[in-house]
């Protein structure tokens, strides 16, 4: 939610637990390649990296998860001849990728940033990764490739918060329950200030022990917008963070994004147009361009929407001020786009509030359109009792909410999307069959 509309309307109520210190900062950006056969070097002796070496470890998603993976980490000094070790499981012979070398310096901490993408790899087939340079190497981690159209993914609403803790709160529990997901997205709003180097930190500690494992699908919010005095920037952070599936206009990259799971199509959007007309004028229109020629392309069974501000407009529930329910500014230009291109699933954020809408086209009701459902709240800001219903929502989380989780079950018929508290405890859960 837009930072300084949000003091006009509400306090929000921070749940706050004690702030762990946290030492790191992030980037990230580009990728290179070039993979070597590191001939029979198993037995090589290696120190082993520290977290100077190597932190924020994660795996990104790629165009192709079949195929392809994208690793990244950071460290606080240059290693130029950094990279990637990779081995089929079980296998003696390790290839090797080398990566970018960034130096990053944002919120007055320099990071260095590290990329590679690997691939010419075999669907389905499990691998183990290291990385490191000159003579360190970190412990063997797990990744897996994807094969066929069933496949789980972990979601996430707003993990923005005051210390992180009821983020892992969130998160810990929704792994645990669901190790075989075989990547996770995040929907906006990672942190509450994208230039807070402590904030990029807190949220890579937390789920760095699942993003050594899986890629993370992330989605930009606003909250990524803003800088230290909470006014509005590039998100120079966000968009050196994650090394995301290539645009066009390529000036974007990072920013909005598309990508292929099994039979499903997911394209991921930048929703903030207030935020950033000032910055790049004419993004929306890039955008809306981007879309079509990526709709019109795609031959997946399932199209899915990722978008962080809501197309949802709610009165207010708490508050005096006068606001009508309806559709907001992002709902008006992009739901005939999901109408015209025949969007299956699309899922939003922003608001904190868990709310499934139904299938909706043309602004109605009507059951030929997407499935729309807002995915709640993952972090210690929560709105409690602000919003009505509204005339479109079918389901509401238990009020006053807590947080929550989604997966995203796909099949060959059915893409089923369920709600979950962290106990684990099951909200609710739609289907879109075909």
């Amino acid at each position: 939610m837009n930072k300084k509309k949000l003091t006009a309307l509400l306090i929000p109520v921070f749940v706050i637990t004690c702030a762990a210190a946290y030492t790191f900062i992030p980037g990230a950006k580009t990728i290179t390649q070039q993979s070597l056969r590191a001939t029979k070097s198993v037995a090589a002796h290696y120190e082993l990296t520290s977290s100077v070496d190597a932190m924020n470890i994660r795996q990104v998603i790629t165009k192709d998860s079949a195929t392809s993976r994208t690793f990244m980490w950071q460290s606080e000094l240059a290693e130029k001849d950094a990279g990637v070790e990779y081995r089929r499981q079980g296998a003696d012979d390790i290839l090797k990728s080398a990566a970018t070398n960034e130096r990053f310096t944002d919120d007055n901490v320099t990071t260095y940033i590290h990329t590679a993408t690997v691939t010419d790899l075999i669907p389905g087939t499990a691998y183990k990764y290291r990385i490191g340079y000159g003579k360190k190497r970190s412990e063997w981690m797990p990744f897996h490739t994807a094969q066929g159209n069933n496949f789980k993914a972990l979601i996430f609403p707003d993990s923005q918060s005051s210390d992180y803790s009821a983020w892992a709160s969130t998160l810990d529990p929704a792994w645990q329950a669901n190790s075989d997901a075989q990547f996770f997205i995040n929907m906006g709003d990672l942190v509450d200030n994208g230039q807070d180097h402590y904030q990029w930190n807190a949220w890579f500690d937390v789920v760095e022990n699942m993003s050594r494992q899986i890629p993370i699908a992330p989605v930009m919010g606003n909250h990524e917008t803003y800088d230290r005095d909470w006014q509005v920037r590039r998100p120079i952070a966000y968009t050196h963070f994650f090394s995301l599936p290539a645009v066009t206009p390529d000036k974007y990259q990072n920013q909005y994004y598309s990508f292929d799971y099994g039979d499903v199509h997911f394209a991921v959007l930048n929703t903030q147009m207030s935020e950033l007309t000032q910055f790049q004028p004419d993004m929306l229109q890039d955008e809306i361009n981007w879309f079509k020629e990526d709709m019109s392309q795609t031959t997946k069974k399932w199209k899915v929407v990722l978008m962080h501000k809501d197309p949802l407009q709610y009165a207010f529930q708490s508050r005096p001020q006068p606001r009508e329910e309806g559709f907001s500014e992002e709902g008006t230009v992009w739901m005939p786009l999901f109408d015209k291109y025949n969007i299956d699933v699309v899922l939003s954020a922003h608001l904190h509030t868990y709310r499934t809408r139904g299938h909706i086209r043309n602004f109605r009701r009507d059951a030929d359109g997407p499935l729309y459902i807002i995915t709640g709240v993952a972090g210690n800001v929560r709105y409690p009792s602000l919003w009505k219903q509204h005339s479109l929502d079918e389901y509401i989380a238990p009020q006053p909410e807590t947080d929550n989780y989604l997966t995203l079950e796909a099949s060959e018929n059915a893409l089923t999307i369920t709600g979950f508290l962290p106990s684990g405890e099951q909200l609710n859960a739609v289907s879109v069959n075909k």
